[in-house]
């Protein structure tokens, strides 16, 4: 079973996050604060992300036959997924994202 330890930004809170199932938890990556034009967007006009890093990933899809489906991501991967996938949570200021592997759309190589 995977678990991370995430570290909450501004207080450096250790929070222990074990998704369930075949969730992941990311943390979105930061809206531009400008267009490529160079105007400036306040918060209500930025984009909402669709990027973002896995830092945690649960034991798997559970399958008819009892056993657990491997898991196609792993922690640390970049991922893109769906503008209004998954559910947004909020720990202290820090805000994340748990979704189902499926809602995934493409991970990042390097």
């Amino acid at each position: 079973m995977a678990t991370a330890t995430a570290t909450a930004t501004p207080t450096k809170k250790k929070i222990k996050f074990r998704p369930t199932d075949d969730r992941v938890l990311i943390q979105p990556s930061e809206a531009s604060d400008t267009t490529t034009g160079g105007i400036i967007l306040p918060d209500t006009a930025k984009e909402k992300p669709q990027r973002g890093t896995i830092i945690a990933v649960g034991p798997g899809k559970l399958l008819d036959s009892g056993k657990r489906g491997e898991m196609g991501v792993e922690i640390g991967d970049e991922v893109f997924y769906g503008k209004y996938a998954g559910t947004e949570i909020e720990f202290a200021v820090d805000k994340y994202v748990v979704l189902r592997e499926t809602d995934i759309l493409a991970v990042v190589d390097r």
